[in-house]
């Protein structure tokens, strides 16, 4: 995974993108996405590299809907309730919904290890012999596998979450803002701390721009209600480690955090902040069925919004092989319901945060942005563009601090 991240580095420095403040336009993207709708949250993928960018006609012939098939690879198995698999799981289902495909035309390949490259080559090859003509492959560490079959097999399509990588054709990825629905829910941990230290287990370190950066618009959310508060992250080096999270909610705890934030994958952290009797923010899914005496919010991801437009191309013959990334205003990511346990005034002051965003008025990373090691990396008047949000932040936000 570290030689992952090295050559995403590599691959932005090569292409300039590292620039820390791009267009003072508050939230376009280019035109597709790396996961955008629109080009590529990712502009630094080997689709940008190529000059390669959707037409908006397709670039793969129609396949009548009785006759499509799409394959799903999970990093655990949906059945266990929450967390991030069961959150792209609830998406394919809502997709199959929303399509009316039967149960014989989704195919998944569940706890598929992210790490073992051959145990990843089976379960998309395996999809592939069973018919599938589209292939969601939902966890960072199937990036590379997807990258090599695709061009092995060209006529079937792999869509991949979370990556950077892709080649215009049969190969994208997609994912979505959500460091604005992190900021909305630092909004609420920041009203809710009497200590003023806030814990967030994250799954990856400050060189993955993806977690960083959601750690960062947490604490900016943090910071807009509560200047005197902290925010203590842990790492647990793994984008799936049920004891690990627990862990490193406890030493947060241990420091004195009386809420706990997270980006990975399953509610323990949230069990653990209930456990000592302070509160929460959940993630991917609405993590207050898990810990309903802490949890506060979760950030939420609804993955059929991607899900059932990407199949839905396919049907149509409109898949135009671009990157994915859309946010609040196409309703992919929100925050779950405020429970009775936040503070007096969180609503109004998430809802205010949430009107600019949408109105266009103001985005996340925009504005004077000063970092913990006191640099600016972005100026009054200026946005953070997709390239530099999606690869290029190693920064934590200035009230961060790395346990």
């Amino acid at each position: 995974m570290k030689k992952v991240l090295s050559l995403m580095l590599a691959l932005m420095l090569a292409l300039s993108m590292l620039t820390g403040c791009g267009s003072s336009d508050s939230g376009e993207t280019a035109a597709g996405d790396g996961a955008e709708t629109t080009v590529a949250a990712n502009e630094d993928t080997e689709a940008a590299d190529n000059g390669e960018e959707g037409t908006g006609e397709g670039v793969m012939p129609a396949i009548a809907k009785e006759d499509i098939k799409v394959g799903v690879i999970h990093l655990s198995d949906p059945a266990e309730g929450s967390g991030y698999t069961y959150t792209h799981d609830q998406g394919i289902i809502g997709m199959q919904q929303n399509l009316g495909l039967s149960d014989d035309q989704i195919i998944r390949k569940n706890s598929v290890d992210d790490t073992n490259v051959s145990e990843i080559d089976t379960a998309i090859r395996e999809c592939i012999e069973e018919g599938c003509n589209i292939i969601f492959a939902t966890s960072w560490g199937y990036m590379d596998t997807c990258e090599a079959l695709a061009e092995e097999y060209p006529d079937v399509i792999f869509s991949h979450a979370t990556g950077y990588k892709s080649n215009g054709v049969n190969f994208n990825n997609y994912f979505g803002r959500i460091y604005q629905a992190r900021y909305l829910s630092g909004i609420a941990a920041g009203l809710k701390t009497e200590t003023n230290k806030i814990g967030y287990v994250a799954a990856m370190g400050q060189d993955n721009s993806e977690v960083t950066g959601g750690c960062d618009a947490f604490a900016m959310g943090v910071y807009s209600v509560n200047p005197d508060a902290e925010v203590y992250v842990k790492v647990t080096n793994s984008w799936y480690d049920p004891e690990g999270e627990k862990q490193a909610a406890d030493a947060l705890l241990a420091e004195g955090c009386d809420v706990i934030g997270q980006h990975c994958d399953t509610p323990n952290p949230q069990l653990a902040a209930e456990e000592q009797g302070v509160w929460g923010v959940g993630y991917n899914s609405d993590m207050s069925k898990d810990a309903p005496g802490a949890v506060l919010t979760s950030v939420v991801w609804d993955w059929s919004v991607y899900y059932t437009k990407a199949v839905e191309s396919v049907i149509n013959g409109t898949w135009t092989g671009e990157n994915y990334y859309e946010g609040l205003a196409e309703g992919l990511v929100d925050i779950s319901p405020l429970s009775d346990l936040c503070a007096e005034g969180t609503e109004e002051k998430i809802n205010e945060a949430k009107e600019k965003m949408l109105s266009g008025e103001w985005d996340v990373f925009s504005g004077l942005i000063e970092t913990n090691e006191g640099e600016v990396v972005c100026e009054e008047g200026q946005t953070l563009d997709d390239a530099t949000i999606t690869g290029g932040i190693n920064w934590y936000y200035k009230n961060v601090v790395v346990k």
